[in-house]
Order: structure tokens, then C-alpha cells, then sequence
């Protein structure tokens, strides 16, 4: 059973500017009425505003480029549109560059994360959402499934950090009653999505007949999700989620990356030939797979998206949208906020 609903009027999107976090805003700027989304994110490499021009102009839609570290701005910005929710997705979240540089991991994941938790204290209590990852978990078998209760067990320098983070999000639940909530998500796949990882990687790969680089044998498993669906879930959890709860978001679709890597290239019409096994990552998991009985049976959602349909719809919308991907590769995409907003 689930608390009343939260009615929000004015949403606090961090890191807005990223994969999943511009694809929420859209989401409820299109879907759900006479809400305010204020995106707070500070563009480093992996923001980018153009996930965002089609909106830009709305009036319901507001940019703020502000550090999550900085607390006093982030209340600033929470007290000038007068926020009463946030949804927190800003984070470093690519497990290469964790082991390479955890430093960075760690300031924006678990400080960033305590300053936006002090500022939503700060501002009376704002309702938080902190949008977590699966793989804080570790690793599973063969068989069997991460439920809520599953023990942390983070095994990357990045997991470690969003295992901190999450901690940080329950302590202020249980110490000073901050009304929050937390979700963990399977691997997420859609538009928007920075070309580091691993779908946009290869499609744009397959697409310049370059050599699709594969960790290992390519049998890890992983559960993938349909970026859509993985919004329309948040904002369940955000209106309709328990105080204090997590909740588990998965796909209900285990593929090995080698299964999914083919798939691509089945539907770019292109040869297995290109496929590159390249030696695995540290600490590499083999498999994740989310139990999502809690918000289905709590909150009545459930992926809509097949994996099939998904992936077809991800990689026409990257075939179709290369003029983005050639600016994110070449790091043009990142004058696009001088361009726009100077002098607003």
C-alpha cells in the first residue's frame, strides 16, 4: 500500500542534461500537465542541451547551469521557482572512467549527492527521488534475482560511489525525516544516450563500418529497459512510491551483450565480422537481473516496451539522427549553450 499521492507543481530535474535525465524532462513536459521542470545541471562531458532544444522554449521549462556540490546555489535555485520535489540523476555513471579515475566519481556522486540532499533539507523538506543503479548489487549467478533486500555489494568504483550514495539518501530519511525515495534501474537504452556507451557505441560503429569492440567473451548478462518506460516508472515512484522505500526497475529482458551487439547489426544490415573481443574490464559483473514485484504490485507499472521494439526504435532514431551523434563525437554539441543562452 502506498502513501497519498504527491501532487508536484514544480520539479527539480539534476543532471537534466544527460541520457535518462533529458529524457524525463521531455517526458513530463509532454505528459504531464501544469508541472514546472527546472533542469539543474552544470554540462560537463556528458550534458548536452541539445538533448533539450525542442523544449527550450517551453514555458514550463527552466535551465539553471549549476555544480550539485555547490549547496547554496542548488537552494537558490530550488527557492527562486519555488521547487517542491526533486529528482536526482546527476551523476558520473560510466564504469570505464570510474576505474580509471574514481576521484571524480566520488566527488560528484556521493558529495554531490549529500549537497542536493542538504539543500532539499534546507528549502522544507522537498520530496526527493534518488535515481539509483542495479548494479550496486554486485553480481548474480546464473540464476536468481536482485530484490530490494538483496545486500549491497558493489564491485566498480562507480557502483561504490552510488552505493554511498544511496546510504546518504536513507540516512537523511531516517535521521532527520527528508521524505525520500530511491529507485535502482536495469541497463537503460534509448535516445539521447552519450555514444561511451555501450548501444550508441555500436551503432555508430556499425553505421562507419568500424570494429565493434566487445569485453571478454561478450556473455555478460544484463536486463535492458526502454528509456520511456524507465520515466513513466520515476514519476510512479515520485507521485505514488512509499516514503523511505526502494524500488527496483527492470525490463524483464536478460540479453548478453553479445546477443545484443548482434542484434544491432542484424538491423543496420551490417556483418558480424565487425565484432572486436577486446580484453575484459576489471571487476567486470557477469550478470544482473531486477525482481520488479514491488512496483508492480505497489504502483501497478510495468515495462510496455519490448525489447525488440525498443531496440529497433533506438537505433532508427540514431540512423536517423547523425547530425547529433557527429556533434557529440566531435564535441561541438558542447558550444551549444554559449550559442543559446548567452545573454539570456
Amino acid at each position: 500500500m502506498s502513501d497519498a499521492a504527491f501532487l508536484p507543481k514544480a520539479v527539480l530535474v539534476t543532471g537534466g542534461a544527460g541520457f535518462i535525465g533529458s529524457n524525463f524532462v521531455r517526458f513530463v513536459l509532454k505528459d504531464v500537465p501544469d508541472v514546472r521542470v527546472v533542469n539543474l545541471d552544470c554540462l560537463t562531458y556528458a550534458g548536452n542541451l541539445e538533448n533539450l532544444a525542442d523544449v527550450a522554449d517551453d514555458p514550463r521549462y527552466a535551465f539553471a547551469k549549476v555544480d550539485i556540490c555547490d549547496t547554496d546555489k542548488v537552494i537558490e535555485v530550488c527557492r527562486e521557482y519555488h521547487v517542491d520535489s526533486v529528482v536526482h540523476f546527476a551523476a558520473e555513471s560510466h564504469v570505464d572512467r570510474s576505474i580509471t579515475g574514481p576521484g571524480e566519481f566520488i566527488r560528484t556522486n556521493v558529495h554531490g549527492t549529500l549537497s542536493v540532499l542538504q539543500a532539499a533539507r534546507a528549502c522544507g523538506d522537498l520530496r526527493f527521488l534518488q535515481v539509483g543503479t542495479d548494479e550496486v548489487y554486485g553480481s548474480l549467478g546464473e540464476t536468481g534475482y536482485f530484490t530490494e533486500e538483496t545486500q549491497l555489494d558493489p564491485h566498480s568504483p562507480y557502483s561504490a560511489s552510488k552505493t554511498a550514495a544511496d546510504h546518504l539518501v536513507s540516512a537523511f530519511y531516517h535521521t532527520y525525516g527528508l521524505s525520500t525515495l530511491i529507485t535502482r534501474c536495469s541497463n537503460n537504452y534509448g535516445p539521447y544516450q552519450f555514444p561511451e556507451k555501450m548501444v550508441p557505441l555500436m551503432i555508430n560503429n556499425a553505421r562507419q563500418d568500424k570494429a565493434l569492440p566487445v569485453y571478454g567473451d561478450g556473455l555478460n548478462v544484463r536486463d535492458w529497459l526502454y528509456v520511456e518506460d524507465h520515466c513513466r516508472a520515476l514519476w510512479a515512484v515520485l507521485l505514488r512510491g512509499r516514503v523511505g522505500r526502494v524500488y527496483n526497475i527492470g525490463g524483464n529482458s536478460e540479453k548478453t551483450n553479445i546477443e545484443v551487439v548482434k542484434a544491432i547489426l542484424k538491423h543496420v544490415d551490417k556483418p558480424e565480422s565487425l565484432i572486436t573481443f577486446v580484453k575484459d574490464r576489471p571487476g567486470h559483473d557477469q550478470r544482473y537481473a531486477i525482481d520488479a514485484t514491488r512496483i508492480r504490485t505497489e504502483l501497478g507499472w510495468e515495462p510496455s516496451v519490448d525489447f525488440e521494439t525498443g531496440m529497433s526504435k533506438t537505433i532508427d532514431w540514431y540512423m536517423a539522427n547523425q547530425a547529433w551523434m557527429d556533434r557529440v563525437t566531435s564535441g561541438a554539441y558542447q558550444t551549444y549553450y554559449e550559442e543559446m543562452y548567452a545573454g539570456r
